[in-house]
């Protein structure tokens, strides 16, 4: 990913960014995106981008395991998030779902994970300090909530799967407000020259839209041209 590609994908929203794989794909039917609405903590703030570190967690019942058990985990767990390839962002499976009730992304997790120079959360779980969380590290998930129960990880660098979309370590994902998606490895060459074209194709059609004196006509003659250019 170039420095200039990695802009372009902080700049432009989710949708855009499935639109535009389907341009560089060449066709539509691209469909490794989260299913069902979400709700983000920081929806004005650029797009997340990034590769994935993943982890499971869980909150509803305590952990069975040995109480050191679960720390040596948890500090593996920060050590491989504060490390890999950057720019990277947090993929949290709550294993709860559908009824996850701990906030693991809160002031505390979201500063710390920020301090390692992440991009920002996305997880099926729950987030809850909304107002106390830092600028620039923005969270996806599936709820909000008040209690963290009991919390804890209990895998750590393995595919998940976050609301119907399964995530590996690596994986090239862009969030926002819209939810989620992995970007296909195999047009990461072509995806900032179709998103720029397909910026460019949308233009003809709102830039009608805007105009005064604008009428079915005038809408029959530019989806024409944007029909033409989108070939």
């Amino acid at each position: 990913m170039t420095p200039s590609l990695l802009e372009l994908l902080r700049s432009v929203d989710t949708p855009t960014v499935c639109n535009a794989i389907e341009v560089a794909q060449g066709k539509r039917g691209f469909n490794a995106f989260t299913r069902g609405s979400m709700l983000c903590s920081a929806p004005d703030e650029p797009a997340i981008v990034g590769y994935a570190r993943t982890a499971k967690i869980a909150a509803v019942s305590p952990p069975t395991e040995a109480p050191d058990v679960i720390r040596e985990r948890r500090m593996s767990y920060y050590k491989y998030m504060a490390q890999g390839p950057t720019p990277s962002v947090a993929v949290i499976e709550d294993t709860d779902d559908p009824n996850c009730i701990g906030a693991y992304w809160g002031e505390i997790n979201t500063t710390v994970h920020k301090g390692f120079g992440m991009s920002g959360a996305l997880t099926n779980g729950v987030m809850r300090d909304l107002g106390d969380l830092p600028d620039g590290f923005p969270v996806v998930a599936g709820s909000i909530g008040p209690s963290h129960g009991f919390v804890h990880v209990k895998e750590i660098n393995t595919p998940v799967t976050v609301f119907h979309l399964t995530v590996d370590p690596g994986d090239l994902v862009h969030a926002d407000r819209h939810g989620a998606l992995v970007i296909p490895i195999e047009v990461v060459d072509e995806l900032e020259a179709a998103i720029r074209k397909l910026l460019q194709t949308e233009r003809i059609v709102l830039d009608a839209a805007v105009k005064d004196g604008f009428d079915f006509q005038s809408f029959e003659t530019a989806w024409s041209e944007f029909e033409k250019s989108r070939t």
